[in-house]
């Protein structure tokens, strides 16, 4: 079966969920997953449900414990490229089915890697692999390579109302 790149972008909340989703439905159906989390390092909640209960699911994060909110440090940036250099490894070998690049696209935004050096690793996949790249600001070159692109847009969110994250839903 011929492999495709998905794009789940967008400011709505759900594109990591999403991807989570579709996982759940590979492994269902027999496949591997490779789920790389860019940016990411803590332990959010699906990362536990995944330890315990799907094996065929690997994580992978490739942040240091918090989320970048100003400029990015050395580390960010050490931590991504390691990232990138493991995931195109994986995407080589074809080893697994699925491979959710989650937050990649934020990665770029924060200038951790280039959109050039994404689209290499892209390139370079086995023809039945499917790829997820996942995260907001996706670049119009990375919108143009991919095969479906699906935008979650924000009409209305509890965040604005001062309702924290909580743990199970939003992490």
């Amino acid at each position: 079966m011929k492999g495709y790149i998905q794009l789940y972008t967008g400011n709505g909340k759900g594109k990591t969920t999403a991807a989570f989703g579709l996982s759940l439905r590979a492994v269902g159906a027999g496949k591997k997953v490779f789920f790389a989390q860019f940016v990411k390092g803590k332990t959010y909640s699906e990362i536990e449900a995944v330890a315990r209960f799907l094996p065929d699911i690997t994580i992978r994060q490739y942040g240091r414990g918090c989320f970048i909110r100003k400029e990015p440090t050395q580390a960010d940036i050490d931590a991504a490229l390691s990232g990138l250099v493991e995931v195109t490894e994986i995407i080589r070998s074809g080893h697994y089915d699925v491979v959710v690049l989650d937050e990649a696209n934020i990665a770029l935004h924060y200038k951790l890697f280039t959109t050039e050096q994404l689209m290499d690793v892209l390139r370079q996949k086995q023809p039945e692999t499917e790829i997820i790249v996942t995260g907001r600001y996706a670049p119009p070159e990375l919108i143009e390579m991919a095969d479906l692109v699906t935008e979650m847009k924000e009409i209305k969110h509890y965040y604005h109302s001062g309702v924290q994250a909580r743990k199970g839903i939003e992490y």
